[in-house]
């Protein structure tokens, strides 16, 4: 059957996952361990909007948009569409030693929705990996410094570059030494979790901003660093949004020092937060901006957009692939940014992002274990923790509740050990926001009735 934009039926009995734990099996006897982070033995067969289906005909609401990368949602027919035709004409000529116009015309639509009245220039990639990569390389041969600051707790990918300027996770580095040199790490602000007791947003930020001013002093000369890159909201560490004082006083720092601002918009960017991009809800004006994921609906593109003089200090093939930018990706992306635009996809991730983050906050009131609930449009994370006041996090909370959201029929997952993930494709309405809250909230009344069993965990892993 085809599934269509709001059908679904919540779970009322044992759901059939045979064929699912068969293909599961298989899969887990023949692919590499190293590209898997399972929560439920879900094999998906096809989506249509915010509903997928696995192989057995089960339905589910999707507040996962496969990590972010389906914000049009599942097969929307314009990307489909765009994509067929595409590959009638042309599947890949390479960039590299030619043109073709899908480039052309996707990269004119991407210097005019990023911020910045300057003049700018992009570059593609495969991913948001390899174009964090990039930015390593363009910010040490634009300005002729070394030096990269990144985030403890950011995540940027799993190339060796983007691998390097992460530090969310020791199984991502352990035994992949050594890493690239001269990439430092300073804390990201946190309003929830803050340094010390009590601390206002103000003085998050504030403290913030000293420690880069601590590290300039010490241990890496501003002179040196070439760029600061950091996400507007920090995905993988659960969704934390830093005071927007802290962002103004970043683009204060970076200019005082010469040093470029990249923000790394690869999860939070094509509308998720309800802007364009997420550092436009700072009212600050990067230097660079790294995409990847949601950029072409889920066909595998990456690019950064840049200041155009930086771009023109740096030669091939300083940064180039075979298939970056291919006529098929850049077409699905013309088509993602043209639904985003007709179907007021910004907005409708202000509005359902506020009633969804509302209906939260009410349950916040019920229920203990939310500690914190944040975010901006429809990126919001979910922090379930022990103890209000130590705020220690609550991972086996977190797993049990995603996996029963699973068995009733949603696709939820958490990260940083105990933040429930709530990123929806954008296209999601408002009757399947609400039933998918409902089978959260449901799925909470379980765990609390302890009937949801420790075996879960042979299953989940999760980030």
């Amino acid at each position: 059957k085809q599934l269509q934009g709001d059908e679904h039926e919540m779970f009322t009995g044992k759901r059939d996952i045979s064929r699912c734990l068969r293909l599961v099996e298989e899969d887990r006897a023949i692919t590499s361990p190293a590209a898997k982070l399972p929560y439920y033995p879900l094999v998906v067969k096809r989506g249509r909007g915010a509903t997928v289906e696995d192989v057995d005909g089960n339905t589910y609401i999707d507040f996962l948009a496969s990590a972010g990368a389906v914000n049009t949602g599942h097969c929307h027919p314009k990307v489909v569409e765009a994509i067929r035709k595409q590959t009638e004409d042309l599947i890949l000529y390479t960039h590299v030693y030619m043109y073709h116009e899908p480039i052309i015309e996707l990269t004119k639509e991407l210097l005019a929705i990023t911020p910045g009245d300057f003049r700018k220039r992009a570059y593609y990639g495969l991913a948001g990996s390899d174009a964090n990569d990039g930015i390593i390389k363009l910010a040490r041969i634009a300005t002729g410094r070394p030096k990269i600051l990144a985030y403890l707790r950011a995540y940027h990918g799993s190339t060796y570059g983007a691998l390097s300027m992460s530090a969310v996770s020791l199984p991502m580095h352990r035994g992949l030494g050594p890493l690239l040199p001269d990439i430092y790490h300073v804390p990201y602000p946190d309003p929830y979790r803050t340094p010390f007791p009590g601390m206002t947003e103000d003085e998050v930020a504030d403290y913030a901003i000293e420690q880069i001013r601590i590290a300039f002093s010490t241990n890496i000369p501003p002179d040196e660093t070439a760029a600061i890159v950091i996400e507007p909201i920090q995905g993988d560490s659960g969704l934390v949004v830093p005071p927007k004082k802290y962002m103004q006083s970043l683009r204060k720092l970076c200019d005082e020092y010469g040093i470029l601002l990249v923000s790394e918009e690869v999860q939070q960017g094509f509308g998720r937060t309800g802007k364009w991009f997420g550092i436009e809800n700072f009212d600050v004006v990067p230097d660079a901006i790294v995409m990847g994921k949601a950029i072409a609906s889920g066909l595998p593109l990456g690019a950064v957009v840049a200041r155009a003089d930086l771009m023109e200090k740096w030669q091939a093939p300083a940064h180039l692939f075979t298939a970056a930018g291919s006529p098929v990706c850049c077409a699905a992306a013309l088509a993602t940014i043209s639904v985003i635009r007709e179907e007021n996809l910004l907005q409708n991730a202000v509005d359902l992002g506020a009633h969804i983050k509302n209906r939260f906050l009410e349950m916040q009131k019920k229920y203990e274990i939310i500690g914190d609930v944040r975010g901006i449009g429809l990126s919001i994370g979910v922090d379930l923790v022990k103890d209000r006041e130590t705020k220690e996090r609550n991972g086996e909370a977190a797993a049990k509740i995603c996996y029963r959201a699973w068995e009733r029929g949603l696709l939820l997952s958490f990260f940083s050990g105990s933040v429930l993930r709530i990123q929806p494709p954008l296209v999601i309405s408002k009757k399947q926001a609400d039933e998918a809250v409902d089978i959260i909230e449901e799925s909470f009344k379980d765990f609390f009735a302890g009937d949801i069993p420790d075996s879960i965990f042979e299953t989940v892993k999760g980030w």
